[in-house]
């Protein structure tokens, strides 16, 4: 009876199923954005195993600062986040502004002479151990044009087919007040689009600032790089509701939270390129007899397992799961008693993602 009713639960979900290819070792995008901000989700043996396998490079101007000051902020706090320009004493091999000191960034309109150093960069035999390259915009994506911005995502794939062994990370520029409707939007939208259609691994700097950390959106309000809206400045008016969660780093044309948040997106973006397949996050709707369950899909997941115990749960009792495939919803009409707790992990090959948060059915 306990696995009938669950069955029962999700018959309907397979009118939903749709099949895809099998997804080999980043076959699929890896957009860091705002969601990307919660690090303590993330084990530490995929912090560990990030540190052990990458070798990156980093090239920037003022604004690109940003990321760096947050993970300074993250080494403080927890060596496990350490980071130096040659990876001893167990730290993450980080080589900051390492093109040309601080006098480029991703320029302007079809300016590719980033593309330059980093060639030059990675033919030199003391970086062949090179094996990833970022690089950020400053203020070169607002007066950007379509035609610019192909520029710009062209030469950052033929880099990407020069040296297959190294991981581009490609970016958006960051806000500067324009809203939903300015430029600088519509050539983000661009990039994104692009990254997705491509699997391309996308720091998504702007969407970063578009959102406080309690997912509260101000794109739509005017946001710019500094955290100010129409109406006040978003960071300043968290870190207030917040007090001792945000830092008093430096931060480059900013406020202190919003470097943090870029620190330690750069940390998932690392645990994700090392294997790790973060949980789903699971809603629950129910109404009346009808129960729906929804998540948002993982990048790189093949499909998800359902787990079910039922509720008042003691420790004795079994734990079932069900292979949902690669669906992002399942729903049903269940009896009067129902109750039990479910959970979701997301599925890539042998590699299963931690539980989701766990929720409650029950119907009485």
């Amino acid at each position: 009876m306990f696995t009938k009713k669950i069955v029962l639960l999700f018959v309907a979900s397979f009118l939903f199923l749709f099949v895809t290819p099998l997804v080999q070792a980043r076959d699929y995008p890896v957009i860091v954005d705002h969601n990307c901000i919660k690090i303590d989700k993330i084990p530490e043996r995929w912090i560990s195993k990030a540190k052990q396998t990458f070798k990156i490079a980093y090239g920037h101007t003022s604004h690109g600062s940003q990321i760096v000051s947050g993970m300074q902020v993250l080494a403080k706090k927890n060596p496990l986040y350490a980071f130096n320009s040659n990876g001893h004493g167990g730290a993450l091999e980080f080589h900051d502004r390492a093109f040309s000191n601080d006098r480029h960034d991703l320029g302007h309109k079809g300016d590719t002479r980033w593309a330059e150093l980093t060639r030059a960069y990675l033919k030199r035999p003391e970086n062949s151990h090179i094996n990833m390259v970022m690089w950020s915009w400053c203020g070169g994506v607002s007066d950007n044009t379509e035609e610019g911005i192909n520029i710009y995502l062209n030469t950052m794939n033929s880099l990407e087919e020069e040296f297959p062994n190294v991981i581009f990370i490609y970016m958006t520029g960051h806000l500067d007040g324009s809203g939903e409707q300015g430029n600088l939007h519509q050539r983000n939208e661009q990039i994104r689009r692009y990254c997705r259609e491509n699997n391309k691994v996308l720091f998504d700097f702007a969407d970063i600032e578009s959102y406080d950390p309690d997912g509260n959106y101000f794109l739509d309000k005017g946001a710019n790089d500094g955290c100010n809206y129409r109406g006040g400045n978003w960071a300043q008016e968290w870190c207030e509701a917040h007090p001792g969660q945000c830092s008093t780093v430096y931060c480059a044309h900013s406020h202190s939270l919003n470097c943090d948040m870029k620190g330690r997106a750069f940390w998932w973006m690392l645990a994700r390129l090392a294997g790790w397949l973060p949980p789903p996050h699971a809603k629950l709707h129910v109404e009346g007899q009808f129960v729906r369950l929804t998540w948002d899909p993982i990048d790189g997941a093949l499909g998800y397992l359902l787990f079910y115990a039922p509720y008042p749960y003691r420790g004795e009792e079994t734990i079932g799961s069900i292979n949902l495939g690669n669906i992002t919803e399942v729903s049903a009409t269940v009896d009067h008693g129902f109750a039990y707790y479910l959970a979701l992990k997301a599925v890539r090959g042998t590699d299963t993602s931690d539980f989701s948060n766990i929720m409650l059915v029950q119907i009485k």
